[in-house]
């Protein structure tokens, strides 16, 4: 899925590692071409790391998805079932929201699974099948998921309502 990386030329983002984070999320920071954290990452990442509740604000592309999303893979146990639920508005925001977690998943064994509307429901059953530690979704898949019995949030420690506003406003009150 990725090209392949030479490792040892990848210099670690020290100012990542002082918010409390470990090497294989540096070696993907890295490889992403990130080298300080942003005003929210930096706000929030060592909150969510000693495990408080965290409500951010911050304008499109300030780093918000890795903002909560590596708090998440850090203290995400790859030996457990599904452990954080990120709920966006869209299926566009899931694939995104998806794909950037994938990618700081690079060097980690957490898995990370989308589940959206307008996707094939059996893909997305088999892949739910195999046990992700992070599952993003819009409400009404979520839903769906869960009423089939192929979503389990048993182990769930985080929820994440990104761009809840939105959420909101298109009528997903109830779903939430």
């Amino acid at each position: 899925m990725f090209p392949p990386i030479d490792e040892s030329t990848l210099v670690l983002p020290e100012s990542f590692r002082a918010l409390g984070l470990g090497d294989p999320l540096l070696k993907a920071i890295a490889a992403m071409g990130f080298e300080e954290p942003t005003p929210i990452q930096e706000g929030m990442i060592p909150l969510a790391l000693a495990g408080k509740d965290i409500l951010g604000q911050a304008r499109t592309g300030t780093g918000k998805t890795a903002a909560f999303g590596l708090p998440i893979l850090q203290l995400a146990d790859r030996d457990r079932g599904t452990q954080a639920l990120i709920l966006t508005p869209t299926r566009e925001l899931a694939v995104q929201v998806h794909n950037e977690i994938v990618q700081l998943a690079r060097f980690s064994p957490i898995k990370c699974v989308a589940v959206y509307g307008g996707a094939p429901m059996g893909t997305q059953l088999r892949r739910l099948a195999q046990g992700p530690q992070i599952v993003v979704g819009t409400p009404g898949r979520v839903q769906d998921m869960i009423d089939r019995g192929a979503l389990q949030l048993g182990e769930a420690r985080w929820a994440v309502l990104d761009e809840v506003d939105r959420m909101l406003d298109i009528g997903f009150r109830d779903d939430i």
